[in-house]
């Protein structure tokens, strides 16, 4: 996909989540381009029994935004598929919003792997993730 500029890349990913799991879960996209993505997500409706952010839902949340990422990365007429993702949880979140963001670390042509800090409303950090995504033809 080629977008001319990051508000333009925003306003697209957001519109094409929409009646899929980021959607569903309340994942915002905030800013997008190649190399950087941030998104939030709020915990209400995203926790586990216990009323703590699901440790799935920073997965969902960290894999949407590098996800996302390397998709602005690979171009048109190229997809990008999640291939591998690790988390570590470091602390819960009970309320609020965890926002995520995405920094490539690498940018291949079949390959692009992001690191990802999600952090809560007071900025400390919930979950650090790491996700590399193949990059192939589309179709």
């Amino acid at each position: 996909m080629t977008l001319t500029n990051p508000d333009e890349s925003v306003t697209f990913l957001n519109q094409i989540s929409r009646g899929h799991l980021p959607d569903r879960m309340g994942i915002e996209l905030l800013e997008a381009t190649p190399e950087k993505v941030v998104g939030r997500m709020p915990v209400e409706g995203n926790t586990q029994p216990y009323g703590l952010l699901h440790g799935g839902a920073s997965c969902v949340l960290a894999e949407s935004v590098g996800s996302m990422g390397a998709a602005l990365h690979a171009g048109p007429g190229r997809i990008a598929v999640g291939i591998e993702i690790n988390a570590t949880h470091h602390r819960s979140a009970t309320s609020g919003h965890v926002t995520a963001v995405a920094t490539r670390v690498h940018g291949g042509r079949s390959l692009a792997t992001y690191d990802i800090e999600i952090s809560d409303d007071e900025g400390r950090r919930v979950c650090t993730a790491r996700l590399t995504c193949m990059l192939r033809d589309a179709g």
